[in-house]
């Protein structure tokens, strides 16, 4: 399966855009451009928002195929598009190990939805963006529908 247009936009809305490469104002050490893009190498690029889009779909690509590969069940595609926005700002591997993916492939979609509010911390303390953005993909696993923007 792939990622819709309807996550892209989604997507652009949380995470905003960096045309200038800066540090992610949550996780230290990490430095990301365009629309959350992290940067894996040195260089500190300025990028056009045509470069943005293209990383953002490329990247978008990339968890869509590692949640192809975590998920057992069948997805439709706004709970598909759910788990790729979450791998995408928490990491993959992150998602693979949770309990989250754990009730996910047990068929238990109820206590997976439940399990996206538990990601609402970087550094150890809450934050309120995060709550927001969970809430966000919360619906999002749970309506086809839903369209909802920071």
């Amino acid at each position: 399966m792939t990622f819709s247009e309807s996550l892209v936009e989604f997507v652009k809305r949380w995470e905003g855009l960096k045309l200038e490469a800066s540090p992610d104002p949550l996780v230290a050490g990490v430095w990301d451009v365009g629309h959350g893009h992290v940067l894996r190498s040195e260089a500190r690029p300025h990028i056009t928002r045509e470069e943005a889009d293209k990383l953002l779909r490329e990247d978008l690509a990339a968890f869509s195929a590692a949640v192809d590969e975590m998920a057992k069940p069948t997805l439709a595609q706004h709970e598909h598009d759910a788990l790729v926005s979450l791998a995408y700002n928490v990491g993959a591997k992150a998602v693979e190990t949770s309990t989250l993916m754990r009730r996910l492939n047990n068929n238990d979609f109820y206590g997976a939805a439940d399990e996206f509010l538990r990601w609402n911390r970087a550094g150890g303390r809450i934050v309120a963006g995060l709550v927001k953005r969970r809430q966000a993909e919360q619906s999002m696993l749970e309506e086809a529908d839903y369209t909802g923007s920071p």
